[in-house]
């Protein structure tokens, strides 16, 4: 029997309930681009049926390192749904999740539209409203993150839920490059990074993410929150957790994971 692209979506859907599945090799080459993006965009036009709205998209695998471990030589998207955002030093049900693993970011607030497949980080610094210091909660449908490229695209960027700082600040000024970032569950601190790990600059993966999307005729839209990629390594959640982002010169925030 064929496994189709729509079975695979299915699969993926039913884990959000049901739990993980294997890896999806019955249906899914590894390395299917193409194949992995039409099983998220079958999702995504699901889930917004069911009412969810797009507020707007992270980058994934913008660290070579991480390219290098899944052999593809390019970073990856996902989709940003209403219900995924935490408020800033809210608490995350921890029954919503399955295998979470919070990582630190950059985010963006778009103040202008992107319509064009040659957006350059130039194009994006001057479509940025603000700046915020971010936290995505990344989680994964497949068993124990044993993940292909195209596990990862299929399951809507391994994303589940996102944290902004309140505040965010204008672009002008900051040195998104060179910003030191720490993350600490309960004051331990658990990763730290830098700016530059996100595609060498996170304008540059918001702009390859803006190319990517214009191309598909989903291009990016005032409004959107974008973000860009990990600064540093991701880390697994425990019930009770206490988990805090600072971005030097940038801003901070924070969230709690469930009950203690």
């Amino acid at each position: 029997m064929t496994i189709t692209h729509d079975d695979l979506a299915r699969r993926l859907r039913a884990a959000y309930t049901d739990g993980v599945i294997a890896p999806m090799r019955d249906g899914l080459d590894p390395v299917d681009i193409v194949g992995a993006y039409a099983v998220q965009t079958i999702n995504t036009r699901f889930w917004e049926a069911q009412g969810r709205r797009i507020v707007g998209r992270k980058a994934g695998l913008t660290a070579k390192a991480v390219q290098e471990q899944l052999g593809v030589d390019q970073p990856d998207f996902g989709v940003l749904f209403d219900d995924m955002r935490v408020a800033d030093g809210g608490v995350l049900d921890a029954a919503k999740c399955i295998q979470p693993k919070a990582e630190a970011e950059i985010a963006f607030v778009l103040s202008a539209d992107l319509p064009s497949p040659d957006t350059t980080p130039e194009d994006v610094a001057a479509a940025v409203a603000t700046v915020h210091a971010a936290i995505e909660i990344v989680d994964s449908r497949i068993a124990d993150w044993k993940i292909a490229f195209a596990d990862t695209v299929a399951d809507n960027g391994s994303s589940a839920f996102f944290v902004l700082a309140e505040q965010g600040l204008p672009l002008a000024g900051l040195d998104l490059e060179g910003a030191a970032m720490e993350m600490t569950f309960d004051g331990e601190v658990v990763s730290t990074g830098i700016g530059a790990a996100a595609l060498g600059n996170p304008l540059n993966a918001a702009a390859w993410l803006a190319r990517t999307l214009a191309a598909r005729g989903e291009p990016l839209k005032a409004g959107d929150v974008l973000l860009a990629g990990a600064l540093g390594p991701m880390v697994s959640l425990q019930p009770g957790n206490v988990v805090r982002t600072k971005v030097a010169g940038i801003g901070e925030c924070s969230f709690t994971y469930g009950n203690a």
